[in-house]
């Protein structure tokens, strides 16, 4: 029988969050409301923003948060641009880095293998990879007919939406949908799962078994 090897140890102090974003920061605003109502038990450290039109930034810098912009199109390379945002991360202390809207391949170096989580606005592995993003997703979804939709939580690895899967919700697709209705209904699943997921980290009961994620009770 194989080990089933925890990706931490219970957190006894809040989670300290690195927020990655390319857009309008509305996962940053979920994270942020759990906060305040004590329902996360987590403090947002660092939030890196990959462009410097974001309106998230703003938003971030309103909520009093350190937000620092490291612009993909100043690197030459994944690499030297992965090297700056984890420098940068490191810094901060943070034990979770949540890639939330962020549009950038990223290379995970080893100290913060399985730190770092994304979401992803279907059921993966359905449209999912490099070119499926954000209103694309939803436009494929209702364009093949789907009677099912969702998100998924999952370590981020090199690639694009193939790291292992630790939590995915479902929603109804219905025949009169638009790719707008059926983001904001996927979006309120996104509300529910990716905090659920932090949740389940910052208690120490995530465990990796091969590429598989499962909860420790």
């Amino acid at each position: 029988m194989s080990i089933v090897r925890p990706v931490t140890t219970p957190f006894e102090r809040p989670v300290r969050l690195g927020i990655l974003i390319s857009g309008g920061g509305t996962t940053m605003d979920n994270f942020q409301k759990q906060i305040a109502d004590k329902s996360l038990n987590a403090e947002i450290a660092l939030v890196i923003a990959s462009r410097n039109d974001c309106s998230g930034i703003a938003k971030a810098k309103a909520a009093g948060l350190r937000c620092v912009v490291v612009p993909r199109g100043s690197f030459s390379d994944v690499d030297t641009f992965s090297d700056a945002l984890f420098n940068l991360l490191r810094e901060a202390e943070v034990d979770l880095v949540t890639l939330a809207g962020f549009l950038s391949l990223v290379h995970i170096p080893d100290d913060f293998r399985y730190r770092v989580m994304n979401i992803h606005p279907s059921l993966i592995p359905a449209f999912c990879g490099q070119g499926f993003f954000g209103h694309k997703v939803h436009e494929a979804a209702v364009d093949r007919g789907v009677k099912v939709s969702g998100c998924t939580v999952h370590f981020a690895d090199n690639q694009y939406d193939q790291g292992p899967i630790i939590f995915q919700e479902s929603v109804p697709v219905f025949g009169d949908d638009t790719p707008d209705k059926l983001a904001e209904r996927v979006f309120q699943a996104e509300c529910t799962a990716y905090p659920e997921a932090v949740r389940l980290f910052a208690a120490g009961k995530l465990g990796i078994e091969h590429h598989r994620v499962l909860v420790n009770q």
